[in-house]
């Protein structure tokens, strides 16, 4: 649905982008191809878990009982569920996370960070830390920091439900009423 709402905007006149929308959208479309490979690198090279498996781990660290729904841990992690059940597989092999049914509700899976899960996360997570204040936050000033974690919030949450088929038509970009499309 969301891939036909673009073919049909495009088959209207273009809304072409102003020269600072589009110093806006190059800034923006540098950083989500370069900082995730950043990330990456640095914590692949320190700990041995790439950026998502580090993400999904340290979800799994600030849970209650260090417990998640497979469903509420994919969207807190921010990848799809396939992608997250193919993580866990890997995870759950190395000894980090194990998959049991939901004891409230067996139609569902809990991921469950193991002991040697939670010593990674530990272990990973000051140079991870390090990592996005450097590349992110330490050239920032307070109210940017708070402006970017507004502005981040909003194209995710824009984007999550133009992805669910909740927006309509792209072309129609209001978002003015907080729905997020």
């Amino acid at each position: 649905m969301a891939a036909r709402s673009i073919r049909k905007a495009a088959t209207a006149a273009p809304r072409w982008l102003s020269d600072e929308e589009q110093q806006a959208w190059i800034a923006v479309a540098h950083l989500v191809l370069q900082l995730p490979g950043a990330l990456d690198t640095q914590v692949q090279r320190d700990s041995g878990i790439n950026l998502f498996e580090y993400l999904v781990l340290s979800r799994l660290s600030m849970a209650p009982d260090r417990t998640l729904r497979m469903s509420e841990l994919s969207e807190l992690a921010g990848g799809s569920p396939s992608r997250l059940s193919n993580v866990i597989k890997r995870l759950e092999q190395r000894g980090f996370v194990r998959r049991e049914p939901d004891p409230g509700d067996g139609r569902y899976t809990n991921a469950i960070l193991t002991q040697p899960g939670w010593r990674k996360v530990v272990a990973a997570a000051p140079g991870h830390v390090a990592a996005v204040r450097h590349l992110v936050l330490d050239p920032l000033v307070p109210t940017q920091i708070t402006a970017l974690g507004e502005i981040g919030e909003l194209l995710r949450t824009h984007l999550r439900n133009y992805l669910r088929g909740e927006c309509g038509s792209a072309a129609a970009h209001q978002i003015e009423d907080g729905t997020g499309c």
